[in-house]
């Protein structure tokens, strides 16, 4: 089975936000809440990069390691999720996140904020696929129908990848040696615990 992983080429993003867009379409995410963001670096400066950030859906998870209620899992695919009628809200999985990932979804003093919320991987959750409740709590799963995630689909200059690990580093690999630099496969490292060799 697949290794599916997410890759951002901070040399081809443009500051669209089209993957952030499609992500909240797709999934009806209440305003406030953004699964998936654009980054920019050195905005206006010389070197400025834009990177589109969401879960990387880890290899050794920090947010899973940290959940006082188990409710992050892991599928075969390799996607992190998380199982809103298990979180508690306590917030440790946002704390723990490198990509800060898990979010509140609404703003207010502890307790009140509400459950944890995260990028699925268009993955969907614990209930059955395609469920109007499954859809009522993670949003579309374009994993079941086949499909990779909406984000990555919508990205105009392919500056984000989703899909099989091995095929994603593959085609990274072919861009630096066509281009001859690489500036990093932003986060790619950090989630998964390997570097890509070109």
């Amino acid at each position: 089975m697949a290794r599916m992983k997410f890759l951002c080429d901070a040399d081809r993003c443009i500051e669209c936000n089209a993957c952030v867009t499609a992500c909240k379409n797709e999934h009806e995410v209440p305003w406030g809440i953004n699964r998936r963001r654009v980054v920019t670096i050195n905005d206006g400066k010389p070197g400025e990069r834009s990177i589109s950030m969401a879960c990387m859906h880890c290899t050794d998870a920090p947010c899973a390691a940290v959940c006082p209620v188990n409710c992050f899992y892991t599928t075969a695919d390799a996607v992190v999720l998380h199982s809103k009628d298990l979180c508690i809200g306590c917030g440790y999985c946002f704390y723990a996140c490198p990509f800060g990932a898990p979010q509140y979804p609404k703003v207010g003093n502890f307790g009140s904020r509400g459950k944890m919320d995260k990028c699925t991987y268009c993955a969907g959750g614990p209930e059955a696929d395609g469920s109007k409740e499954e859809y009522a709590k993670y949003g579309a799963n374009r994993l079941a129908e086949g499909k990779l995630p909406l984000c990555a689909e919508m990205c105009s200059t392919k500056s984000l990848l989703a899909g099989d690990g091995e095929i994603i580093a593959q085609i990274y690999k072919e861009r630096v040696m066509k281009r001859g630099y690489g500036s990093g496969a932003w986060g790619w490292k950090t989630a998964y615990r390997e570097a890509i060799e070109s």
